[in-house]
């Protein structure tokens, strides 16, 4: 059986891993995104905050004398790689797109949240602060879509009607 703080590491781990997909998966967005450009500049902003957490992260897995997981990381990347491939194939891609990023900011949400708690009962405040302060900015991510997706998805289907490849990007 694991102990608080080897399932610390082990979700420390699984957070990195998450991060790594969240920025494949952000820029592959982000690239393609064309004709929405405030949702393309906030995706572009998230992916700096993604980095900056990822290496936070990094620091505390050094700070509890591990790191992250090689091969957690590979598997995220090439989810996010098949997700982005799907995506690029949808035509409604950037409909499609806001609920993928939708989503999983809630799972971010709920993995941090997990972490603050499992920081706390290994005594590492550090780490739960840090956890804390991630999850504050995967929640106004969250936030944002929620508070643009109608926005977007009228335009998208507004655009549609004129052109369904203007529309998707």
């Amino acid at each position: 059986m694991a102990d608080i703080d080897e399932r610390l590491n082990q979700w420390l781990r699984d957070a990195h891993a998450m991060e790594q997909q969240a920025e494949q998966m952000l820029e592959a967005q982000a690239r393609r995104i064309e004709n929405y450009p405030e949702l393309k500049e906030r995706i572009e902003r998230h992916i700096t905050e993604t980095r900056s957490q990822k290496e936070k992260l990094e620091t505390r897995l050094a700070a509890r004398n591990t790191s992250a997981s090689g091969m957690k990381d590979i598997a995220g990347q090439f989810s996010a790689m098949m997700q982005g491939v799907g995506g690029a194939l949808a035509d409604d891609e950037v409909a499609k797109g806001i609920l993928a990023s939708y989503t999983f900011e809630h799972m971010e949400i709920g993995s941090y949240r997990m972490l603050v708690a499992a920081a706390e009962a290994a005594g590492d405040t550090e780490t739960a602060r840090v956890c804390e302060e991630i999850c504050r900015e995967e929640e106004a991510m969250a936030s944002w879509l929620e508070d643009h997706m109608s926005e977007i998805t009228r335009a998208y289907l507004m655009r549609e009607e004129v052109s369904p490849e203007a529309a998707k990007r």
